[in-house]
């Protein structure tokens, strides 16, 4: 299965710790019934589970990422880690171009860079400067802003490490029916 953009930086979420609707949501800014939709196809290809438990207030579920999914999250962030290799290299080479032209080409993938932390945002500035080309032309407002609140982002690659929230819970509650995790207390 070919995983979207989206997919990858929802997958990376849930990997890093985020097991709620809401926590996912906070992280990867993508609307509800969008980010219910990306759930459903992850579950239905494996790549999540989905686990009903009881809490305080009912009913809670919690979403965490297969093997198959940890598989395929590795191998799309090996992907990206590549295509900026490129990019950096055609900078780097002077070739605005076809600089120009990879970049159009992976337009759909700078935002998963951004999120997992692949790129360099200062040689991801210095690439536009060179082209003379506003980075709004390839990134949106929003995408940026997630960037810096996220603290930027390195040359390095994504960490697959525990929790970013030190596991606490929001304790959401479901009334079972589908995959209506956005209700929460």
């Amino acid at each position: 299965m070919e995983t979207e953009p989206k997919d990858v930086i929802v997958l990376g979420s849930i990997r890093k710790g985020n097991k709620k609707f809401s926590k996912i949501q906070n992280d990867t800014k993508i609307e509800t019934e969008e980010l219910n939709l990306i759930l459903e196809e992850l579950e239905n290809n494996e790549f999540i589970k989905v686990e009903e438990k009881k809490g305080l207030f009912g009913k809670k579920i919690e979403l965490d990422i297969t093997e198959v999914g940890s598989n395929e999250l590795d191998r799309k962030i090996t992907e990206i880690q590549s295509k900026w290799k490129e990019m950096k290299s055609l900078y780097e080479s002077g070739n605005k171009q076809q600089l120009q032209q990879k970049m159009e080409e992976n337009k759909s993938l700078l935002p998963t860079m951004m999120f997992f932390g692949v790129m360099d945002m200062i040689m991801f500035s210095m690439m536009f400067s060179m082209m003379g080309m506003a980075m709004s032309s390839f990134v949106s407002d929003q995408d940026m802003a997630n960037a810096e609140t996220d603290g930027g982002a390195s040359d390095g690659g994504a960490s697959d490490g525990g929790a970013s929230d030190g596991g606490a819970s929001d304790g959401g509650a479901s009334d079972g029916g589908g995959f209506d995790f956005d209700v929460g207390f």
